[in-house]
């Protein structure tokens, strides 16, 4: 335990070094610089994908002279969602003006909110109908608009194709995917699957392995937090939490190596081992190095809802990103303009066709020749219907950071569900904070 929280500490110690680094070297801005001709230079902080690498090269041919997007890439590679969080997070605090626009889960929305500007009167009502309701959702903080959406994801499922379709009943099992499984259906699927894993998810000490479990935690009716209140001593968590062990440990459908699983790992070993079905987001061959090495098995792999429990409705868990403006940035006017780009039907079409983020536009889902032309949409925005929000809290994220610390140990075998449940409530009640 001791080696792992050393070790822990010593890689977040690294990883924000470098990022430091990579700021500090940056030349700074002067204000003179209009005078002379200079675009003003606004600092952008995301995952920097070949798409949106597009978006920010055309935004910046757009406005020549005028302005200039400098993107800061956060590879998802490299850092994780945890990661991203507290680099962030420890960057903010020295109230540097160096970046003007950076990229937040949507779930960090309000523990950002402190650090970046309320944007509510720099968007007219016009433009903020055009953003797609379940998107535009996450933006508010205490009913302030105070983020953009950059993209919305969904959870869903990915299967083998090619391996359903040996079984002499592949056609009614796929009838049943399209649907929403039940949990119990794929359970029974085990002993047809014998030289391949059935099911891949990610169990990591990570946000993602919250995510699962606050899907298992709806198809119970249970949640993690009413406001700010936790909800983690009811009969639907512990329920939601041992069913969660039982996937790898009593009906062993998942391995467990899902228990060192973040999103890459658990896609690569989807694809290398010939699994069945993974739980995943969308775009794995469009928008992740690890599909991209295995676009020979895109025809093979299929998109479909996440599972779900019977007598229960299913439900996915709502992902994306959004966009704030840093409140000590000191071009707020051209940091503005760029995300009003971005939010733009041409911009939005370059990340859907070039990196597979689903839109946030709502022009896009209007035009029908366009969705004709692209019909994945169709299938997004139904499973956008089963959406789930995780809790919008300014304390989310540091219950995830704790609540995964002690799920991922239940799901070892280290911890019971009641007892890894009431260490995480007395370690959040007690306000102290976890070294992992």
């Amino acid at each position: 335990m001791q080696f792992s929280k050393t070790f822990y500490v010593i890689v977040s110690t690294i990883l924000v070094t470098v990022f430091m680094l990579i700021i500090y070297v940056l030349p700074s801005y002067n204000i003179n610089d209009r005078e002379f001709g200079s675009p003003v230079k606004i600092y952008f902080a995301d995952n920097i994908s070949p798409a949106h690498q597009k978006v920010i090269d055309l935004f910046n041919k757009k406005y020549k002279g005028q302005i200039q997007v400098i993107p800061l890439d956060l590879p998802f590679s490299k850092f994780s969602t945890n990661d991203r969080k507290e680099l962030l997070a420890r960057y903010f605090r020295s109230k540097s003006d160096r970046i003007d626009v950076f990229s937040v889960d949507q779930i960090w929305v309000p523990r950002f909110a402190k650090w970046s500007i309320p944007i509510q009167d720099y968007f007219t009502e016009s433009e903020k109908n055009k953003i797609l309701s379940y998107a535009l959702k996450t933006c508010f903080f205490n009913d302030t608009l105070v983020a953009i959406p950059i993209y919305i994801d969904i959870a869903l499922m990915y299967y083998r194709k090619d391996l359903i379709d040996k079984l002499p009943d592949a056609k009614s099992i796929e009838e049943k995917l399209n649907k929403s499984i039940t949990w119990q259906e794929m359970i029974s699927l085990k002993d047809k699957f014998k030289n391949n894993p059935l099911f891949v998810f990610q169990a990591d000490d990570y946000e993602g392995l919250i995510c699962i479990y606050n899907e298992i935690l709806a198809n119970m009716n249970g949640s993690l937090m009413n406001k700010d209140s936790l909800l983690l001593k009811t009969p639907q968590a512990e329920k939601a939490l041992q069913f969660l062990d039982d996937l790898v440990n009593k009906y062993k459908i998942s391995p467990r190596d899902v228990l060192r699983f973040k999103e890459d790992d658990s896609y690569n070993y989807f694809l290398k081992q010939n699994a069945v079905f993974l739980r995943g987001w969308t775009g794995l061959f469009e928008n992740n190095l690890v599909g991209n090495k295995y676009l020979n098995l895109k025809n093979d792999i299929k998109e479909v809802p996440t599972p779900h429990l019977e007598g229960s409705k299913p439900v996915s868990v709502f992902g994306g990103w959004d966009l704030m403006v840093s409140r000590f940035s000191t071009k707020v006017p051209e940091a503005i303009q760029f995300i009003k780009f971005v939010m733009s039907e041409e911009a939005q079409k370059i990340l859907f066709e070039n990196g597979g983020y689903i839109p946030i536009n709502n022009n896009i889902y209007n035009d029908s020749l366009y969705i004709k032309q692209h019909p994945k949409l169709n299938l997004y925005l139904r499973f956008l219907k089963n959406g789930i929000y995780r809790p919008f809290s300014e304390q989310y994220t540091s219950v995830s950071d704790i609540l995964s610390y002690y799920i991922n140990l239940s799901v070892k075998g280290e911890l019971s569900p009641h007892d890894a449940l009431s260490k995480a409530y007395d370690k959040l009640n007690s306000k102290s904070i976890l070294l992992k």
